[in-house]
């Protein structure tokens, strides 16, 4: 369905009119009852006009609609769109047009839905969800974030990891939000969750050998933990796909919070130890033996002495031992010969 903009007339010139039809109505009314009063059947019939002029200004009153930045207000008439409102300002409309919006009432627990404390509005709670009673019928066009509750989802290597993402989001076209979908921000929060899992299984947590995350059939070093802006990007254009024919625009995916799940987290965070410490021997290792061969290297430039192979063996297993050792070596004088 195409979105079309109303031009609704001017709404303080409207409001005027409606009162000068009830001061006019309520005259018509006095002067009527003046005439019954001598049995003339002109005030009857000014009586009736002015009663109904009086109760056809209170039904104008529906049609006198305020909408401030950044709103925007979808009508219907017996059932049929007629458009949209969305530039601010006070405008009348047809006082029998009724506003759509299958969503006001839901509360996502995100920015932009409004504060029932403030409004005399009524929360209540239905199977999980948040509802508000009596909320206001306008449709925010401004940016909101959702707050993607955490979810567990399984990696590339079947770890199940937990993932939080917050979603920067607004509405652009108000009658595919209102008329394509049954409430739009539950979908969004749906479709949110399903894109989520849809990319996160595609990664693993942490760097794996042989894992191809970009679908170019060559293994490459993309993980949740250390590309997380390309994966929030894929999220993102995940998610606008799905949420297109609502009306939504993702603005930006952010990834707010990244763990493994409860039961693997020890056994992992051993394993991530285990990673640290093998890392931290290698380089221990390589340092050590650059020394080593500097050592031996500056004895036999300056011929400060000449060392058979047997000496160099027993030098370089003294000094690897020294400096590869997890505490500090003490020095004990060898008195007697290696030989």
């Amino acid at each position: 369905m195409e979105e079309k903009i109303l031009k609704p007339k001017n709404g303080m010139v409207a409001l005027l009119s409606i009162i000068a039809l009830q001061i006019l109505s309520i005259a018509a009314i006095i002067f009527g009852a003046n005439k019954v009063a001598e049995n003339s059947t002109l005030g009857v019939a000014l009586i009736i006009i002015g009663v109904m002029g009086f109760i056809g200004g209170c039904i104008l009153y529906a049609g006198l609609k305020v909408i401030k930045p950044q709103e925007a207000l979808v009508l219907t008439l017996f059932g049929k769109y007629t458009g949209t409102i969305k530039k601010d300002g006070f405008y009348f409309v047809n006082p029998f047009s009724t506003a759509v919006n299958p969503a006001a009432e839901t509360k996502l627990g995100q920015s932009g839905d409004v504060n029932a404390s403030n409004t005399g509005e009524k929360n209540i709670s239905i199977e999980g969800k948040a509802y508000t009673l009596g909320a206001s019928k306008k449709i925010s066009l401004k940016v909101m974030t959702l707050n993607n509750a955490k979810q567990k989802v399984n990696d590339v290597l079947g770890n199940p990891v937990e993932i939080g993402v917050a979603v920067m989001w607004r509405v652009v076209d108000t009658a595919k939000a209102v008329f394509n979908v049954d409430n739009y921000k539950e979908y969004l929060s749906l479709q949110c969750d399903s894109a989520v899992r849809s990319i996160v299984k595609i990664y693993p947590y942490d760097v794996a050998n042989g894992v191809d995350t970009t679908g170019d059939g060559e293994p490459d070093e993309g993980s949740l933990r250390g590309s997380s802006a390309i994966v929030a990007e894929r999220i993102k254009k995940e998610l606008q796909s799905r949420v297109e024919e609502a009306g939504i625009e993702i603005l930006e995916t952010r990834i707010t919070y990244l763990a493994y799940a409860p039961e693997i987290a020890a056994a992992m965070l051993q394993r991530q130890q285990a990673s640290a410490i093998i890392d931290a021997r290698k380089m221990i290792v390589d340092g050590a033996v650059g020394m080593v061969e500097m050592a031996l290297q500056r004895l036999n430039e300056n011929g400060v002495v000449e060392l058979d192979e047997e000496r160099k063996a027993q030098m370089v297993s003294n000094l690897l031992v020294v400096l590869c050792g997890n505490k500090d070596a003490q020095p004990i004088v060898n008195s007697g010969s290696l030989y």
